[in-house]
């Protein structure tokens, strides 16, 4: 009997495919999960829940009145499947998808490597 290797779904955007195959329903390649909307890349700071990380990342706006620029943070919570596995400090590419849990709207896609 031949051992099948279990396909993977192709998402309309260019990430490099996990290595490994997982048996997660919420993972956009090996699951039913579909992707829409917005793309991040930012910095897991947390890995504490069950397969959930919470990203963050930084941005510039611009104050007027001073002049100058401040620095603000974006933090969200994104499902990590296990196919991909990010630990923290990793410097990862998330998409929005269909709610999963009360606070989880996004799915980490690819691991981008270490933040230096």
């Amino acid at each position: 009997m031949k051992k099948e290797k279990q396909k993977t779904r192709k998402l309309g955007i260019e990430v490099k495919e996990p290595k490994s195959v997982c048996t997660d329903r919420h993972c956009p390649f090996h699951g039913e999960l579909g992707l829409h909307g917005r793309t991040f890349t930012g910095k897991i700071a947390t890995t504490d829940y069950n397969r959930t990380a919470s990203i963050v990342w930084e941005r510039s706006v611009y104050l007027p009145k001073y002049e100058r620029y401040e620095l603000r943070r974006s933090k969200v919570k994104a499902h990590n499947p296990d196919c991909i596995g990010a630990k923290v400090g990793d410097m990862v590419k998330i998409m929005e998808c269909r709610p999963i849990s009360k606070t989880k709207s996004f799915v980490v896609i690819e691991k981008l490597g270490k933040e230096e």
